[in-house]
């Protein structure tokens, strides 16, 4: 059986994948383009996840979260005039910081309600949002 077929290799998350040696990796295209921006690389499929799902929302200004990941983490609106490396970063530093433990990722509350607490905002130093 190959590698790429076992169960660890596959998520239940959209935009991430596994490498061989099991680091979580996330990378996303620029609309438009035919650039592809690299997210990073995680400990955790939940980090990956969270980068991916900052970067998606950032990008393409979905009208619902629920194509994500992770809906309940995201702001229903954010400025679209970001640039592709502040997005970057910004999910770069998302995904770290779940991996570092610094969100709780794992859908324990956090006293609010039952939402993580992260904002997206939290990640774009600088931009306003809408």
């Amino acid at each position: 059986m190959d590698y790429r077929d076992t169960i660890e290799t596959q998520s239940k998350y959209k935009g991430i994948r596994r490498r061989k040696w099991g680091k979580w990796v996330s990378e996303i295209r620029v609309p438009g383009t035919r650039d592809r921006l690299w997210l990073g690389s995680f400990s955790t499929a939940e980090g990956a996840a969270v980068a991916h799902d900052v970067a998606f929302y950032c990008l393409h200004q979905p009208n619902s979260l629920e194509s994500l990941n992770f809906p309940h983490l995201l702001p229903p609106s954010i400025a679209s005039k970001t640039s592709p490396r502040s997005i970057q970063q910004a999910a770069s530093n998302a995904g770290m910081a779940v991996d570092a433990g610094i969100v709780n990722s794992d859908h324990r509350t956090s006293g609010d309600g039952g939402a993580l607490n992260i904002s997206v905002y939290d990640y774009l130093d600088g931009h306003n949002h809408v």
